[in-house]
């Protein structure tokens, strides 16, 4: 009888870390954006001037992992992670908790560094008016892995953390 009732816990439980997926959990970090038009968002430093991520909001962030006590750069045992903007700042994202989740640097193929390069490459596509910001936003914040393989590709060893 324990050996089910072990088995049924294992079931129900969902592990609460960031980097077992590939994406956030989207109970946690359903994405939010900003009111701001791809105008502001493509001017120099947008994204600097509204940086402002607090200790404490990413304590709070770790904690709704069950990552509470650690610190950015450290995830649960695993050295390597950031506290990241899932609608990410050049993109129109805010600084609110349900923005942010713990996101790995080390994780193959999918880690922050290529997650970096999408950002990069969406914001280039809104600001020559390629695709627009909410299509840029929904897609990084529903699925961004999804969003890589349309907009840039298969991960390439050597690319971007990929080893």
């Amino acid at each position: 009888m324990l050996p089910v009732v072990v088995l049924l816990v294992l079931l129900f439980i969902q592990p609460a870390a960031a980097w077992d997926g590939d994406l956030p959990d989207p109970r946690l970090t359903p994405g939010a954006a900003f009111a701001v038009t791809a105008g502001q968002l493509c001017q120099p430093g947008y994204a600097r001037s509204v940086r402002h991520v607090t200790a404490a909001v990413k304590e709070r962030v770790f904690a709704s992992y069950g990552l509470a006590g650690n610190h950015t750069g450290y995830c649960g045992g695993r050295q390597g992670c950031e506290i990241d903007h899932l609608i990410s700042l050049e993109l129109g994202g805010t600084n609110d908790a349900r923005n942010l989740w713990p996101e790995s640097y080390d994780s193959q193929p999918w880690n922050a560094h290529l997650k970096d390069h999408l950002e990069n490459t969406l914001h280039r596509l809104v600001c020559s008016g390629r695709i627009g910001l909410g299509e840029a936003q929904r897609m990084i914040a529903t699925d961004w892995v999804a969003a890589y393989r349309k907009y840039v590709g298969e991960p390439v060893a050597g690319n971007f953390g990929v080893k």
